[in-house]
């Protein structure tokens, strides 16, 4: 794509997550927690063209840099992403994400009756295999619509 063709202008300093799964980038944006009333500058694509993917998302978030935590998650719903820092107009640093080899506290079990989901003060944790996520305390696989059991905000 050339500059004549960019869909979403540049932005000065911030994050650039882009070849997002198309379709995900609301989902993103909850892990972000980036719901448009606190005032942050974001500029979102949604299916547009990539050669890579066919269609992808992309996701501008104006003087925000991720954490490590937020780019985990990230991996789970969008695992061909890659993250682009931005300074001065500059892309300094660009790297994809990994997939952690597991995850606590930012997905919630769908078994009602594990422990995590019962009044128990007990941070959810998932081990992230090929085909989804397994809850370590219950052993439930979540192998589809992981971006629904995100609870990180």
């Amino acid at each position: 794509m050339t500059d004549t063709e960019l869909r979403v202008s540049k932005i000065e300093d911030g994050t650039v997550i882009d070849h997002i799964t198309g379709g995900q980038a609301l989902n993103v944006l909850a892990i972000l927690g980036i719901d448009g009333g606190s005032g942050e500058e974001v500029s979102v694509g949604m299916n547009v063209p990539s050669d890579r993917l066919g269609r992808k998302d992309i996701v501008k978030v104006e003087d925000r840099e991720l954490s490590q935590n937020e780019v985990d998650v990230l991996s789970l719903i969008a695992p061909a992403a890659t993250i682009n820092i931005v300074r001065g107009f500059d892309v300094v640093e660009k790297h994809r994400v990994s997939r952690p080899e597991e995850v606590t506290g930012v997905l919630s079990c769908p078994n009602a009756n594990c422990i995590t989901t019962e009044s128990e003060p007990v941070d959810s944790h998932f081990e992230v295999l090929e085909e989804g996520v397994r809850c370590t305390y219950c052993d439930t696989l979540v192998r589809e619509s992981i971006a629904a059991h995100i609870s990180v905000a």
